[in-house]
């Protein structure tokens, strides 16, 4: 089973025995595109040691689990600036949602 391209990107924040297989090249592209600086808060992340599927819920899901792993988080702010920067449009990154993040644009501009 395959994670769409959103969910890829947590694989850097879970386990590998906990997702699927991925063939190398994913591997490649994540050590050729990340930052050590990425890769250091990632590790950190307390998503890391939790279900991705939580930061991902289906459309009109709850996201409620994840905001709260946010909550207490130490690299929250890391991982919402690495959202916005890359204009993640996928799942919960440092506490808010897709539309969270829009509207937060939206204001800084």
């Amino acid at each position: 089973m395959w994670q769409t391209t959103a969910e890829a990107h947590v694989q850097g924040h879970v386990h590998d025995q906990d997702l699927p297989q991925q063939p190398a090249e994913f591997d490649l592209f994540t050590d050729l595109f990340a930052t050590d600086d990425e890769q250091e808060w990632q590790e950190r992340a307390l998503c890391a040691q939790t279900d991705p599927e939580a930061f991902f819920p289906e459309k009109g899901g709850s996201t409620r689990e994840a905001k709260r792993i946010c909550q207490g988080c130490e690299v929250k702010s890391e991982c919402l600036e690495y959202a916005l920067e890359h204009d993640e449009r996928f799942g919960i990154w440092g506490g808010l949602s897709e539309r969270e993040r829009r509207k937060l644009k939206r204001r800084a501009v």
